[in-house]
């Protein structure tokens, strides 16, 4: 019987270095992720909330007071209703909000978000800090 040598074969697989090179990667990327997706949700909690701010609103001011109640109770944090663009329209009211969110990465970097929402067609054209 003929033994036969594993360089023979020609080995297949992931080496060493190669299994931390990924892992590595895909620790990255999941670090990345849960950074990420807190802002995300809070986006859409907006979106929900100036929507839900616009529909039965009589002014602008019941808009903003609307949104400010729906913040305290929706973890929103990042505008207010201050930070709101409301236009008149024919049909009632068009609410839209631009905000930037900067996501602190490693040292001096970081990774910047821009969130814009809209009740209307016309995003709007400031950016809140």
């Amino acid at each position: 019987m003929k033994l036969r040598s594993a360089t023979q074969d020609g080995q297949e697989g992931l080496s060493l270095v190669g299994f931390m090179f990924v892992t590595a990667i895909i620790a990255v990327l999941v670090v990345l992720g849960m950074k990420v997706v807190p802002t995300v949700i809070e986006y859409t909690a907006i979106k929900k909330a100036i929507t839900t701010a616009t529909a039965n609103a009589a002014s602008a001011r019941d808009i903003q007071v609307a949104f400010d109640k729906q913040r305290d109770a929706g973890y929103i944090e990042s505008v207010s209703g201050k930070d709101l663009e409301i236009t008149k329209t024919a049909d009632g009211f068009d609410v839209s909000v631009s905000y930037e969110k900067r996501i602190g990465l490693i040292g001096p970097t970081s990774l910047v978000i821009d969130y814009v929402a809209s009740t209307g067609g016309k995003p709007a054209q400031k950016i809140a800090q």
